[in-house]
């Protein structure tokens, strides 16, 4: 019995390599590379309603469309305010953590060591946490938001708004710059590594320290107590599952568009339905012999093939860019970001609600989808680490690399811009990275390495979402049969499928806010449980 009154097993166990029944009685079990390993109806649940979400959306195909694009457009128009809140909260837990004596836990335990170096922690951090986003966005979110600071935006009823109220500066080029790249970082730096951040904290906690099984439910033990072995935790997996299946989905979906633009930009490849769907198809398999692989021997080395690649693309922008501008530009941006964050993260403020609805709310829904999967995925990385070193890590670094991948992407085309290379604005979103990189040296290489990153992201999402919601399924247990893993493979890109096919880029959207809702209520519960556990924690 802990002093708050919570009963955990006796310190730090193997409980999640092993399994267990509805309950904490728990057994091991040998089972083949082709059998399914199940104790309890979240596989069940889950699957059926995946299977029938692709049947029903590859059959309406058309009614699919509206109602994915009405569905978006309601909930972040209705309901921003609150993913804005909550997202602040996220961050306010993690900070609290870092500064607090809390800071001085031991994931594991006392005696425990890191599993992985700090090379290979860091790639597998990044590339499982930003991956596709920042390829896809990296030039089109600072451009999108130059235009509307600078000129303003006109919005679907013909009035005109922008962001003069915020900035105090429209028309002018530098202010403009400034509010652009501040608005991007908020989308890219602290509030979505806070998100992941308290997810995987809170489940590594649960699961190394406190002996409960790797799955979301063990992070509300303080909250429902053995209840978590029924109902109520089959609810939360559940959700889990869905939060992070459509979440990856949308990431997989926008992987497809841009790799797909960059194959038409290069070689001609028709940029069509069909060849996206083939993309993704052929990419799902290559992620499945990943998954095949396991953590140690795919995940891993893909992840550390991220990392050279997206360095070696960064530096080119740098070298080849406005070197000096990029330089003095990441030290601006950060204070831009510090200066703008108050009145950017304020869900009643005034900023418009173009922005806040359309960039922000979307966002932050995305994240929250995203975060069972990349929190359980760095929780199963970050065994050894202190709370500190581990939250410093996860919270601070990746919002850094984001800045500076955001710095030189972004900002090298808004220079571009302003140099009269105004195809750059004019291309379609999925093909802005090209547009600015064929303004650079040694266009067709780095083009066709910004192709490769973007199919090696998206293998690292897909595999790495897979063993995380194998591991859901199969209620924490991390070595379950090699043929689960392979089902939501296989689905990952099914789901991507059909909702590129049932709506393109509102459906996928549409999927993640819809899912990211009912699970930001689950994250906000989960804060409240996070740090009722680290007070039973000795350090």
């Amino acid at each position: 019995m802990s002093d708050t009154g919570i009963p955990y097993p006796e310190g730090p166990t193997n409980i999640i390599e092993t399994d267990y029944e509805i309950g904490r009685d728990n057994v091991q079990r040998k089972v083949g590379p082709l059998s399914f390993d199940v104790h309890n109806p979240v596989f069940a649940i889950s699957g059926l309603v995946i299977v029938a979400f692709v049947i029903i959306t590859l059959a309406l195909q058309n009614d699919a469309d509206a109602f994915f694009t009405g569905l978006r457009d309601w909930l972040t128009a209705n309901l921003d305010w609150f993913f804005l809140i909550a997202g602040n909260i996220f961050v306010l837990v993690c900070l609290a953590v870092i500064v607090l004596p809390w800071g001085s836990i031991r994931i594991g335990g006392c005696d425990a060591t890191p599993d992985f170096s700090y090379s290979a922690w860091f790639a597998m951090l990044f590339a499982a946490g930003m991956g596709i986003g920042l390829m896809f966005y990296g030039v089109a979110e600072p451009i999108g938001n130059y235009d509307a600071a600078f000129g303003g935006i006109t919005v679907e009823d013909g009035t005109r708004t922008d962001w003069a109220p915020l900035s105090g500066a429209e028309g002018d080029a530098e202010g403009s710059r400034r509010l652009a790249m501040a608005a991007t970082i908020y989308h890219w730096g602290l509030h979505p590594w806070a998100i992941y951040g308290v997810v995987a904290l809170a489940l590594a906690l649960f699961a190394f320290n406190k002996g409960l099984p790797l799955t979301m439910r063990s992070i509300f033990y303080p909250v429902f107590g053995e209840r978590i072995w029924g109902w109520p935790g089959h609810v939360i997996d559940i959700l889990a599952v869905f939060a992070t299946l459509f979440g990856l989905a949308t990431s997989l979906g926008l992987g497809a568009q841009q790799a797909n633009a960059g194959l038409n930009f290069l070689f001609g490849m028709p940029d069509t339905d069909t060849s996206r769907v083939l993309l993704i198809v052929g990419i799902t398999a290559i992620a499945t012999l990943s998954v095949v692989a396991g953590l140690d021997t795919g995940v891993r080395r893909l992840s550390e093939i991220n990392m050279v690649l997206a360095a070696l693309l960064l530096l080119f922008v740098i070298l080849a860019g406005p070197t000096l501008t990029i330089i003095h530009g990441f030290f601006l941006n950060l204070a831009a970001y510090v200066e703008y964050l108050p009145a950017l993260s304020n869900p009643f403020g005034r900023a418009d609600d173009n922005f806040r609805q359309g960039w922000t709310a979307f966002y932050w829904a995305w994240w929250i989808s995203w975060s069972p999967f990349v929190g359980m995925f760095i929780a199963r990385v970050s065994r050894g680490r202190t709370v500190r070193e581990f939250m410093i890590a996860v919270l601070l670094i990746p919002s850094l690399v984001s800045v500076l991948w955001m710095t030189s992407f972004g900002g090298t085309a808004i220079s571009l811009i302003g140099e009269g290379f105004t195809d750059i604005t004019e291309a379609a979103l999925e093909l802005k990275l090209f547009a600015m990189l064929s303004h650079l040296p040694l266009t067709t290489i780095t083009s066709f390495v910004g192709i490769i990153l973007v199919v090696v992201f998206f293998c690292t999402s897909s595999d790495s979402g897979s063993l995380v919601i194998d591991t859901i399924t199969a209620g924490g247990k991390v070595d379950a049969p090699v043929a689960q893993r392979v089902f939501w493979a296989i689905f990952e890109g099914l789901v991507a499928i059909a909702l590129l096919l049932g709506g393109g880029l509102a459906a996928l959207q549409a999927a993640a806010v819809s899912t990211g809702l009912p699970f930001t209520i689950v994250l906000l519960l989960g804060c409240y449980a996070l740090v009722r556990g680290l007070m039973t924690e000795p350090r």
